[in-house]
């Protein structure tokens, strides 16, 4: 994902509610949100980058989640593994949170710059590889896109007071938070390296500059209490238009 904001253990009905959006090219193939039956995890419910073969978000029956973004560095040569794959080795082992961010504290090598986050439903872990620090995140609202979490980026700021103002907003109001595509005034946005054209552009929590480039899905992941989970993925293609939408529930 590039950007996301999630409030944790903020209600006992609903010890978390987590949006976020995920941007990336439109050629790059995906597969919708849907149960990994096909790869043997049938209580794995994720989408799939089908290029190389991991998630960007997912979540199993027994309430393990795991979220990822990339770091935005450019010009820093492509490490050997996809960070994609991160989430995707969490949710389909059983490691507590705590021993899956440890272990990989070591390997940060392998992989381009990323943001991971993976919980259940008792802690919540964050790693940002750039600081290789692994820390168990305390209750609280947070957002975190492509630099580390909490970074004050306008849209991060944007996207996290929303949701605190709206913790118990339906599906719907969710979605309109995320689908806000302001671009924030030059001297507001952060300096990464890239052009101030694509500065501007990325600047938006919903990215609709470029027909090849663009927020590809939008998504909501509750878990909440007696054991219920419902994530929802909405999607689009270029220029923003609408390819669907996706929702599974676990009661």
């Amino acid at each position: 994902m590039c950007l996301i904001a999630f409030a944790w253990q903020q209600s006992p009905q609903q010890p978390l509610l987590l949006i976020g959006n995920r941007d990336e090219f439109h050629h790059r193939p995906t597969r919708a949100l849907d149960l990994w039956t096909r790869e043997g995890h049938p209580e794995l419910l994720a989408g799939k980058d089908i290029e190389a073969g991991g998630t960007w978000l997912g979540v199993t029956r027994d309430g393990r989640f795991a979220a990822v973004t990339n770091i935005r560095r450019p010009g820093v040569p492509k490490a050997p593994l996809s960070r994609g794959q991160l989430p995707l080795d969490y949710l389909q082992g059983t490691r507590s949170p705590a021993a899956f961010v440890h272990a990989l504290q070591g390997q940060l090598a392998n992989y381009t710059g990323f943001n991971l986050l993976v919980g259940d439903r008792e802690q919540l872990w964050f790693l940002n590889s750039e600081h290789g620090q692994a820390r168990q995140l305390e209750p609280g609202i947070y957002a975190v896109s492509n630099a580390d979490l909490d970074s004050p980026w306008p849209k991060t700021d944007c996207l996290r007071s929303a949701l605190a103002n709206n913790l118990d907003a339906d599906d719907e109001t969710l979605f309109s938070l995320l689908a806000n595509d302001h671009i924030y005034a030059d001297e507001q946005l952060p300096d990464t390296g890239i052009s101030l054209e694509w500065e501007r552009m990325l600047s938006a929590t919903f990215i609709v500059g470029l027909p090849e480039y663009g927020t590809r899905a939008s998504s909501i992941l509750r878990l909440q209490a007696n054991n219920r989970i419902r994530l929802t993925e909405r999607r689009f293609g270029a220029l923003g238009e609408p390819q669907g939408e996706t929702c599974r529930e676990w009661r």
